[in-house]
């Protein structure tokens, strides 16, 4: 295992998004901070903490199958994190609903994320 000193922010994201995208809740949310504030992008508003991530995800992945591929990160001015992200949501079924380009902006903070918030470009 990686020792977390040598750990880049941006290598965080990436091992939150692999996590993520292969439906590992636990290694996601590793990647975040206890009390992270996340964005609610199907219900609206924001869940906050672990319990209420792992909720949400459990909740959506019953739903939809979204697939989050980071792209491109950059700094903003503020010092957040801008992750532009290619999601693509398919139905349970498979077919698509969604393909499109969204930005996630993230705070981080000992390399852990404490927020997220989803913005269009």
């Amino acid at each position: 295992m990686t020792d977390r000193a040598t750990l880049t922010d941006r290598d965080v994201l990436r091992a939150a998004y692999d996590a993520f995208n292969a439906r590992d809740v636990d290694g996601a949310l590793a990647t975040m901070h206890p009390d992270v504030d996340w964005s609610n992008g199907m219900e609206g508003g924001y869940v906050h903490g672990h319990r209420e991530v792992r909720d949400y995800w459990r909740r959506q992945w019953a739903l939809i199958d979204p697939r989050v591929e980071p792209l491109r990160f950059e700094v903003d001015p503020s010092g957040g994190i801008v992750v532009e992200v290619h999601q693509i949501v398919r139905d349970l079924a498979g077919r698509i609903m969604s393909d499109q380009i969204v930005h996630h902006v993230y705070q981080m903070r000992d390399h852990l994320v404490t927020s997220m918030e989803i913005v269009s470009p």
